[in-house]
């Protein structure tokens, strides 16, 4: 549990890290995925990286491996890859944030550091 724990938390990292103004949201997305995929847990990850926020909780542009268009500065996505093991265990990592042309915003403030209860 430990592990897919670590591994999801590595890959909302990496697609932060890869979020910016400019950048399609396959490639924000495809940075994450690949964490999951070296990691040997790639099919366990069914859905995207993450969808913008706004009026409705899902919007466009999104974080998904089909979208090749950038993301503009000023959009706010959600930062969720998750890894969901049938029958035994899932883990999702949620987050938002805002796109800048330097990079990105990360509003949410609950730690990730995990606790073990």
């Amino acid at each position: 549990m430990e592990t897919v724990y670590n591994t999801v938390l590595k890959a909302q990292l990496a697609g932060i890290a890869a979020a910016k103004a400019g950048v399609t949201g396959a490639a924000v997305d495809g940075a994450a995925r690949r964490v999951i995929a070296d990691a040997g847990y790639g099919p366990y990850f069914g859905h995207s990286f993450g969808h913008s926020v706004g009026v409705e909780i899902h919007e466009n542009p999104n974080a998904t491996p089909s979208n090749s268009k950038p993301l503009p500065a000023g959009v706010v996505i959600s930062a969720e890859p998750g890894i969901y093991l049938p029958g035994k265990l899932g883990v999702r990592i949620e987050d938002v944030i805002v796109i800048t042309e330097q990079g990105c915003q990360n509003i949410t403030l609950a730690s990730k550091e995990l606790l073990i209860l």
